[in-house]
């Protein structure tokens, strides 16, 4: 995105792949809840996450060891305009499914196409960006586009590539657990039990086997994600050896209760990874669609009335620190205090339709750590007061007559986030507030967020060190109605879409640094959060057979959540 790729053209391996690795091995991962779908381009349904990159691929791949940059994949070659206008890509002549058929340009055209207008709308902003696509050589393919965004020639290098063919009278927007994907990845879908577990095997004949970008990577013979109940039941599985790994979110935890027979013999790993990418945002994120998150003030007394620090000594020891904005663990965070510099001219201009903290500087509320949080709580009701409540024979009672009251919804099996609320909840029976927690399967919770059917639920942004046109997903206005987008708060603040395009348009490291730092002051300063726990370290247990490099990427994370440069060595 900025400068050039850190690795020449005639590279080996990915920095933290070890091209010698050897092949073999199978694992198992826990997850919660169920599954309904194996399409992980459509809004309809559950998908195991693990399908979008281990059971397919794209034109190019990136690498996680540099904040933004691709390397060739199913496309042998690159070419862009000057001003990256347009993009070309050239497939490989040995790139295949997995059914033996080759990889062509119509595949991908199809793909693009299909994705952009029936698939899940995470899709839909590059195609509205796609004057043209055609091909330009039996296998080539050049895509020109509407507007000046350097971006998106990136973005579209990372599109999944499908097989035309395999949906040929069928609807793409409804398939089933019948609909087994035919693809060009190194693993293919070899056995699913609906609702329960999906087993992924390495395929012997896959293509590309000797890509640099493929080297080293995509080592275990077999993957198999499980599904369980809840979280409790899943540790217990993990514990009697049903499972090969498991990311621990909990510090406390990870401290104390991860001292289990097979840990002390060395059976079991506890490996810290750490990383350099921005936290994201995790927490309970408020609908500002509707009362009564539409108002700042109430939004604001329900960030005060959330006792971290109580929360945090309670379940993790006071181990974990706090989330404190949006990119925070980064050079691209707010910095305290007033706003600077170029952070402070591209604010500037909005300061009359920006929270005042925009500019002067927002930092969360702490507490005593105490159970009763008796300032932040006194906080909390002048808020309310301001925003026209009153208490009322001990209820929180709104000019419109009625009690303060929301709902709070949850994915089952969250047990931590149920214990979260269970605090919460007795903090804001204090102020007279009645908030109800309702806990639902995957499936319908899935529809419901997509609709943004909800009051307050958990939720997690991930956010990279090269942030671009998927923040318009996030914070753009047009989430506010369309179904499906990631904007779930509703955010609807036009100075947040101008930092996006100020981010964008960014030809140099420090004007990109300034406009993230003023979209993150406009996020903080907004409060659609509670934030959470950052994990500056990936927590992974595993078993001792599964190994690493040492060479670590910055994204060092990504390693607890995929299994892709990991390897099975016996002894």
């Amino acid at each position: 995105m900025y400068g050039d790729p850190a690795l020449p053209q005639d590279f080996v391996s990915l920095p933290y792949a070890n091209p010698d690795a050897p092949k073999g091995g199978k694992i198992s991962f826990g997850e919660v809840g169920g599954f309904d779908s194996l399409n992980p381009h459509i809004r309809k349904g559950s998908v195991p996450w693990q399908l979008r990159s281990l059971a397919y691929e794209s034109l190019m791949g990136r690498s996680y060891g540099e904040p933004f940059s691709l390397y060739g994949l199913l496309a042998e070659s690159i070419e862009t305009g000057p001003n990256r206008e347009w993009v070309e890509f050239a497939l490989r002549a040995e790139a295949k499914f997995s059914d033996g058929s080759p990889v062509t340009v119509e595949d991908v055209i199809w793909s693009y196409e299909t994705l952009g207008t029936v698939g899940h709308p995470r899709y839909r902003g590059l195609w509205s960006k796609i004057e043209t696509i055609e091909a330009t050589s039996p296998r080539a393919v050049r895509i020109t586009f509407n507007e000046d965004n350097r971006e998106l020639a990136l973005i579209a290098g990372l599109r999944p590539i499908l097989k035309k063919a395999q949906w040929d009278g069928k609807d793409f927007a409804a398939s089933t657990l019948d609909d087994i994907p035919i693809s060009s990845s190194p693993y293919v879908i070899a056995e699913v039990d609906a609702g329960r577990s999906v087993t992924l095997r390495r395929n012997p004949d896959y293509w590309g086997k000797d890509v640099p970008f493929r080297r080293g990577t995509m080592n275990l013979d077999e993957i198999k994600m499980e599904y369980y109940g809840d979280s409790a039941v899943l540790f217990e599985a993990f514990k009697a050896g049903a499972l090969s790994m498991r990311r621990e979110n909990n510090a406390e935890k990870w401290e104390t209760q991860y001292n289990f027979p097979t840990v002390q013999s060395g059976e079991v790993i506890k490996s810290s990874i750490p990383h350099k990418r921005p936290t994201g945002m995790t927490g309970f994120v408020m609908n500002t669609r509707k009362a009564p998150f539409d108002d700042w003030r109430v939004r604001d007394a329900m960030i005060h009335a959330f006792n971290f620090e109580f929360i945090n000594d309670t379940l993790t020891g006071g181990r974990q620190p706090r989330i404190t904005s949006y990119f925070s663990n980064s050079v691209l965070g707010l910095r305290a205090g007033f706003a600077r510099g170029k952070v402070a001219e591209l604010l500037e201009p909005y300061k009359d339709q920006l929270r005042p903290e925009a500019i002067e500087g927002y930092a969360l509320p702490v507490s005593d750590g105490s159970a009763r949080n008796r300032k932040n709580i006194r906080t909390a009701m002048k808020l309310l007061t301001d925003a026209g409540y009153s208490v009322q024979d001990g209820k929180m009672i709104g000019a419109d007559g009625k009690q303060l009251s929301f709902e709070v919804l949850l994915r089952q099996g969250g047990q931590e986030n149920q214990a979260i609320m269970d605090i919460y909840i007795n903090a804001l029976e204090r102020l007279g507030i009645d908030a109800k927690v309702s806990t639902t399967d995957d499936a319908q919770y899935t529809e419901r967020t997509a609709n943004y059917d909800f009051d307050m639920t958990y939720y997690r942004i991930g956010l990279s060190l090269s942030p671009g046109n998927e923040q318009y997903l996030y914070w753009g206005s047009e989430g506010v109605e369309s179904p499906g987008r990631r904007n779930w708060m509703g955010m609807n603040v036009p100075a947040a879409e101008t930092m996006i395009e100020q981010i964008l348009g960014a030809r140099s490291q420090e004007d990109f640094i300034a406009a993230t730092r003023a979209l993150d002051r406009i996020l903080m300063s907004e409060r659609y959060f509670i934030p959470l726990y950052q994990w500056p370290f990936s927590n992974v247990a595993h078993v001792k057979e599964l190994k690493y490099s040492e060479t670590l990427p910055i994204y060092g994370d990504w390693l607890g959540f995929l299994p892709e440069v990991w390897w099975w060595e016996e002894g």
